[in-house]
């Protein structure tokens, strides 16, 4: 059976996508190209409000806006020179965190959730480090070292504040008659 997109769901995915581009520019640069932005929070925050599947959709206008040249990466930045440089790989990561933490938004087993949200953000790492490792001609573990590594409590920080938010919003939305978690 097909389901029919609604305009509540179009509306979400592009709020989201504006929401993690505004998180995108609270950003600090860092030595090692890769910023300390909000991104890890509003990545998160997508899928725990609207699900994997809308939140997949919203990272996913997300990519392509900065893909195509619209400055929504850290620091007003844009372009497929961004999605292949030393920090493309964490965007890229960016789709299966959301996607985990979406899953994990969903669980009523909390220690399940956890676990999901915390994979989604070893996936993201693991993609930048990857990425950061190939393009600077750095071993994986100086990458996770460089680019991985003193995020993570920052990182972490952000699932759990993203969680308890998105919760919050999720029931307010739900009182409101306006459920869109999928």
């Amino acid at each position: 059976m097909k389901q029919k997109i609604s305009t509540r769901s179009i509306v979400a995915v592009g709020v989201f996508a504006a929401v993690i581009a505004v998180l995108s520019q609270i950003s600090v640069p860092m030595p090692s190209q890769v910023p300390i932005t909000l991104q890890t929070f509003a990545i998160a925050l997508a899928g725990y409000v609207l699900g994997w599947k809308r939140g997949l959709g919203a990272v996913g206008v997300y990519v392509l806006l900065g893909a195509v040249g619209v400055p929504v990466f850290a620091n007003l930045t844009a372009g497929f020179q961004i999605l292949v440089g030393p920090t493309g790989g964490f965007i890229f990561g960016f789709l299966g965190m959301v996607i985990l933490c979406g899953l994990g938004g969903k669980q009523k087993n909390k220690p399940l959730a956890i676990l999901l949200s915390l994979g989604g953000l070893a996936v993201c790492h693991l993609a930048g480090a990857l990425q950061f490792s190939l393009v600077t001609s750095t071993s994986i573990g100086q990458a996770l070292l460089i680019a991985s590594v003193p995020y993570l409590i920052k990182d972490v920080v952000s699932l759990a504040l993203a969680y308890v938010v998105g919760a919050i919003l999720r029931k307010r939305l739900a009182s409101a008659g306006i459920l869109i978690y999928v």
